[in-house]
């Protein structure tokens, strides 16, 4: 469990792990620490909740959202376990506390189109540049003190830094 004691910006050790099981079990522990059992998680003084399914909250399905990424194969979407997120799960903390002494982070808020459900939504980033570090808010607009954690990930694509310059261009004046 020494990855329990790992500080932003280290990455998680996830290697030596000799099975999934196991692997598992230590980013449900860093997930327990730092968000689903932390009174305190909070982004500029608003509560976070995680994502709701169905009305319900369900913290398996968080915690995949932020150690898994969705592919497609033979036209059916489904999430893989992703390295990248899963080594930097515990960072998602101090980007929420604002603690991790990075200059180059640019919190934002924009207006986007949900394709899915077919309306625009809005929706809070935190992109820290220098790590290429990407958080993912929904503003929860009924109560407008709090987010749901949609996900967080690093941006190991080519495309990632490009689209998060085309999202900062499209920012509301305010964040949300």
């Amino acid at each position: 469990m020494f990855n329990l004691l790992k500080k932003y910006p280290e990455l998680l050790d996830l290697a030596h792990y000799p099975n999934e099981t196991q692997r598992n079990e230590v980013l449900k522990a860093i997930y327990e620490r730092d968000i689903e059992d932390n009174p305190s998680f909070k982004f500029r003084e608003k509560r976070i909740y995680p994502i709701k399914d169905d009305g319900s909250v369900e913290m398996a399905r968080e915690l995949m959202h932020l150690t898994c990424k969705e592919v497609e194969e033979d036209g059916v979407k489904h999430r893989v376990f992703d390295i990248h997120r899963s080594r930097r799960l515990h960072w998602i903390k101090p980007h929420m506390e604002e603690t991790t002494g990075e200059a180059d982070i640019e919190v934002f808020s924009i207006v986007e189109r949900d394709h899915k459900n077919r309306k625009d939504i809005k929706r809070t980033y935190i992109y820290n540049k220098t790590q290429k570090y990407v958080i993912v808010l929904e503003p929860q607009l009924r109560s407008g003190n709090a987010y749901y954690l949609l996900t967080a990930y690093y941006l190991d694509e080519d495309y990632g830094e490009k689209m998060m310059k085309k999202k900062m261009k499209k920012r509301l004046q305010e964040v949300l």
